[in-house]
């Protein structure tokens, strides 16, 4: 971790701006084509909850901005942020499960796979209020949703990424997914976000190119 130098960030005067909005985040939904992940997990056998949270990680981890978080005196650059995301333990609870990042998936998948057992039999909604290299996700298979807002708190301020991603659907004899970004305004921009979804897709296309051998 190292803290930004906030004299040369060319988006100096955006940040000082949007660090002193009441409600300075903002949140887009794109659908995301998922017809050959879905092929290519099923042919590795592996999970596709799993793939899907470790392509939001990898891709969050690939721009620097998705690794900045806002902290009293500056803002920080973090080497790796971790998904943290939600499992049912149950058809109605949900407890919260935070992972290691790994960049390569079978690793990757190991071990999410151990902390979902683990969280199954021991929920939790408890995260470590002083950790925020983290990514926050939430599953909402029921809804293929066309809008979405997470729960924040604006005191102090929360900069951690928010992801979602909900029911899948056919369109164009596509499977799509609808995938949700929401971010700190004072940390990125609708830019960002754009590359952020660009990244996401480009990982998408190729699931040959980080699944690992069948």
């Amino acid at each position: 971790m190292r803290y930004l130098d906030l004299d040369t960030w060319p988006r100096r005067k955006h940040y000082e701006l949007f660090k002193g909005f009441d409600h300075p985040h903002f949140a887009m939904v794109a659908n995301v084509d998922i017809t050959g992940l879905k092929v290519a997990v099923r042919q590795h056998d592996v999970s596709i909850t799993f793939a899907i949270v470790y392509l939001i990680a990898r891709a969050a981890n690939d721009i620097p901005e998705f690794r900045y978080r806002l902290r009293p005196d500056g803002v920080v650059v973090h080497e790796v942020v971790h998904p943290s995301f939600t499992v049912m333990v149950d058809e109605e609870i949900f407890s919260f499960c935070t992972v290691r990042y790994e960049s390569d998936f079978p690793s990757f998948a190991v071990g999410a796979a151990a902390r979902e057992a683990q969280v199954k039999a021991h929920p939790t909604l408890e995260n470590d209020s002083e950790q925020d290299d983290l990514l926050f996700m939430s599953a909402i298979p029921w809804v293929s949703f066309t809008m979405f807002t997470h729960p924040m708190h604006l005191s102090p301020a929360d900069s951690v990424p928010r992801f979602a991603w909900g029911r899948f659907f056919e369109e164009g004899g596509r499977l799509m997914m609808p995938l949700g970004v929401q971010v700190h305004h004072a940390l990125m921009d609708g830019l960002h976000v754009g590359r952020y979804y660009s990244a996401y897709e480009s990982y998408l296309a190729r699931p040959e190119s980080w699944l690992g051998a069948p």
